[in-house]
């Protein structure tokens, strides 16, 4: 008598964890998924983020270069003739 309730609690225990697998299995693919979107989405951020940064370096490399060639021929022109 012992063994077959031994058995049978062990059924039990079997059919519970099966279906647990399945619901963990569930979360899972889930949690997965969500994670793949988060991946995502921060790539395009950060990929966003760098091209604006990167237009700001261009923009701050004109605007110096403008300020050289100002500068430069300010120089030239007050430089006294020989």
């Amino acid at each position: 008598m012992r063994k077959i309730a031994l058995v049978a609690a062990a059924s039990a225990a079997a059919l519970a964890l099966a279906a647990c697998s399945e619901k963990t299995e569930d979360a899972a693919e889930a949690t997965a998924d969500s994670m793949a979107a988060d991946a995502e989405a921060n790539a395009d951020a950060a990929g966003d983020a760098m091209e604006a940064t990167g237009d700001a370096v261009a923009e701050t490399a004109e605007d110096a270069a403008d300020k050289v060639e100002e500068a430069t021929d300010s120089m030239t022109e007050e430089a006294p003739a020989e």
